[in-house]
C-alpha cells in the first residue's frame, strides 16, 4: 500500500514498476523481508542488491485471480506481460490444465539464456510400498557416494570430460584478466569502449563455462539421487557433514566447493519426502570410520591416508569407506530429517 499510494507518486521516475503485476511486486518485497530476517537471525551476509552483471536476473509472475490459468502447451507458456513465449526444451512442463495447474513461476537469465521454472499444483498420487531394507552413504572427495548395497558412485570431477571444460575455463580466464589489464593501462577512450565491449564478450564466455560445468555437476547429483530413492529403502542414513567447516581447509575447499555436498542433501530430502522414505542423519562426531562393522572395536589411530580398514582386535579388512557406510546404516542414535 505505501509503495502504491505514496512512494511511486512522490517519485515518479518508478512510475514503471505498475506496468507489471502488483503480486510480482509483493514477491519481490517478500523476498528483501526474508533476505533481512535471515541477516537478523541466522547472522547471515547483509542483503546486497542485485547488479545485472553480478546475478541472474529474475522476473516472478503469479495467477492474478482464482478463476485464471496461466496456459501452457508442449512448446510455449503464456507469461504474463510477455504473451505466448517458446521453449527450446519441450514437454517438460505439464500442459494438462484440469490435472496440473501453475500456480506461479519466475523467468530467469543464466549466462545469456534465459529459463523458465513454474510451480505447478498436482493430486496427491499413493507413496510406493517400500522394502525392509536401508541405505547407508559415506559422501566423500575420492569418491562421490559408497553406499552400504555395495554400490559406488565416482567422483564426476575427476573424468576427462571436467578436466578439459575446467582447462578450457583457464584459459578464458587468463583472456579476461589480460582484457582487464589492458584497460588498466588505456588512454585512449576510444581504445578503451573497444575494450570494454571485449570485456563483455569474454564475461559472457567465462559465464557459459561455470555454467556448464554447473550443469553437468547438478545432473550428476540428480541422476544419482534418483536411483538411489528408487531402490526404494525403507530408510537412508547420512553423516551430518560440517561443510562451511570442511571449507575452510584451504587444500579441500575447492574439491569439497565441486561436490556440491550441500545441494545432494537439500535435493535427496525433497526426493525421499516425496517417495516416503526416512532420511536418517547421524552426529558428525560418529566415528563411522574409525569403528569396526564386525565387531564393534574403535581403531583411534587411523589415518586419512588409510583407505583400508584393518581391525586390530578381530582382523576385519574392509575398504574404510564402505565399512563407514555400513556403520552409517546400522546406526541407531540419529535425527530424522
Amino acid at each position: 500500500m505505501w509503495l502504491n499510494n505514496r512512494y511511486i507518486p512522490e517519485n515518479p521516475e518508478f512510475s514503471w514498476i505498475k506496468e507489471i503485476s502488483s503480486k510480482s511486486v509483493k514477491q519481490s518485497i517478500m523476498n528483501a523481508d526474508r533476505a533481512f530476517r535471515n541477516f537478523f537471525k541466522h547472522k547471515t551476509g547483509f542483503p546486497n542488491w542485485k547488479k545485472k552483471s553480478y546475478s541472474d536476473v529474475k522476473m516472478y509472475f503469479v495467477k492474478t485471480d482464482r478463476r485464471v490459468i496461466i496456459p501452457c502447451e508442449r512448446h510455449r507458456i503464456k507469461i504474463p506481460t510477455l504473451d505466448w513465449v517458446r521453449l527450446k526444451e519441450k514437454g517438460y512442463i505439464p500442459a494438462n490444465p484440469e490435472t496440473h495447474i501453475i500456480k506461479s513461476g519466475s523467468v530467469s537469465m543464466k549466462a545469456g539464456s534465459y529459463y523458465v521454472s513454474v510451480l505447478v499444483e498436482e493430486a496427491e498420487t499413493e507413496k510406493p510400498v517400500l522394502n525392509d531394507f536401508g541405505i547407508g552413504i559415506d559422501l566423500g572427495t575420492k569418491d562421490f557416494a559408497i553406499c552400504s548395497n555395495g554400490k559406488t558412485y565416482k567422483n564426476i570431477n575427476k573424468t576427462a570430460r571436467i578436466r578439459k571444460l575446467e582447462k578450457s575455463l583457464k584459459r578464458q580466464q587468463r583472456k579476461l584478466s589480460r582484457k582487464y589489464e589492458s584497460l588498466k593501462k588505456s588512454t585512449n577512450n576510444l581504445k578503451g569502449a573497444a575494450i570494454r565491449q571485449n570485456i563483455r564478450k569474454q564475461k559472457l564466455k567465462v559465464q557459459k563455462l561455470h555454467h556448464r560445468l554447473d550443469c553437468i555437476r547438478t545432473d550428476y547429483i540428480n541422476k544419482v539421487i534418483s536411483e538411489l530413492v528408487k531402490t526404494k529403502p525403507a530408510w537412508i542414513t547420512l553423516e551430518n557433514l560440517n561443510i562451511s567447516g570442511m571449507m575452510k581447509n584451504r587444500h579441500l575447499s575447492k574439491a569439497i566447493a565441486q561436490q556440491k555436498f550441500f545441494e545432494f542433501r537439500t535435493k535427496i530430502t525433497a526426493k525421499c519426502k516425496e517417495y516416503g522414505v526416512e532420511l536418517r542423519f547421524v552426529d558428525r562426531f560418529y566415528p563411522s570410520s574409525k569403528t569396526c562393522h564386525n565387531c564393534g572395536c574403535i581403531k583411534s589411530d587411523l589415518k586419512l591416508s588409510d583407505r583400508i580398514y584393518t581391525c586390530s582386535e578381530c582382523g576385519y579388512t574392509v575398504d574404510r569407506d564402505f565399512n563407514a557406510s555400513l556403520n552409517l546404516r546400522d546406526c541407531l542414535a540419529y535425527q530424522i530429517a
